[in-house]
C-alpha cells in the first residue's frame, strides 16, 4: 500500500509552523482505494503570503478541527503503508512534527515523487509539481491546495509505477518499520 499525501501549511518545517490542511490518497498499487481530507485549525495566523499561496484564509480554518483530532484518520490510513509525496522530507517532516507536539512518535517509510521521477523520467527541466504535470500533460486543479496536488500526484505516481523497469518502486511489500 502506498499514502499519497499532500499538505499545507503556515511557512517552513523549522519553528512554530503549523498544518493547515492535509489530503491522503491511500493506493493499492493500482487504484485509490480510501481517501481523507481536512482543513486544519492552526492556532495561529496564516500569513499573508500563504494565504495569497493556497488560498486558505484563517477564516476558513477557525472551525476546522485541530490537528490532535484528526491524527487518528492520518494514523490510521497511513499505517502498513508507504508514505509517498512530492518532496515528501517535507510532508513527512510536518506530519511527523505534528505527531510529535502530541508526545508521540510517527514513522513512516518514504518514497518521493521527485526523486523518483528524475530517475525513471529522466530529461525534463524542471521536477517541480506544476511543471511536470504540465510537461506529462497530467491535470492538475486547485494549485497549491492539498487535495488538487495529491490528486495530481497520485496521477504522477500511476506513472512512475507503469514506467519502473528498475524496480525502484517496491511492490507488493508492506514497508519494514524499524522502531
Amino acid at each position: 500500500m502506498y499514502c499519497i499525501v499532500d499538505i499545507e501549511t503556515t511557512g517552513g518545517v523549522k519553528g512554530p509552523t503549523r498544518i493547515i490542511e492535509v489530503a491522503i490518497y491511500r493506493h493499492d498499487g493500482q487504484q485509490v482505494v480510501d481517501s481523507f481530507h481536512s482543513l486544519v485549525n492552526p492556532l495561529t495566523s496564516i500569513p499573508p503570503f500563504i494565504s495569497r499561496l493556497t488560498g486558505i484564509d484563517d477564516k476558513m480554518v477557525q472551525d476546522a478541527p485541530l490537528f490532535a483530532e484528526i491524527a487518528d484518520s492520518v494514523r490510521s490510513i497511513t499505517e502498513d503503508a508507504w508514505f509517498v509525496a512530492h518532496n515528501v522530507q517535507f510532508d513527512y517532516n510536518f506530519v511527523k512534527k505534528e505527531f510529535l507536539w502530541l508526545d508521540e512518535h510517527f514513522h513512516r517509510e518514504q518514497l518521493c515523487t521527485i526523486r523518483l521521477s528524475r530517475r525513471l523520467l529522466p530529461g525534463y527541466k524542471s521536477y517541480s509539481l506544476g511543471n511536470l504535470c504540465q510537461s506529462l500533460d497530467i491535470e492538475l486543479n486547485d494549485r497549491h491546495r492539498a487535495s488538487g496536488d495529491a490528486a495530481a500526484t497520485v496521477t504522477l505516481f500511476e506513472m512512475l509505477l507503469q514506467h519502473d523497469n528498475q524496480s525502484l518502486i517496491p511492490k507488493n511489500t508492506e514497508p519494514t518499520f524499524y522502531p
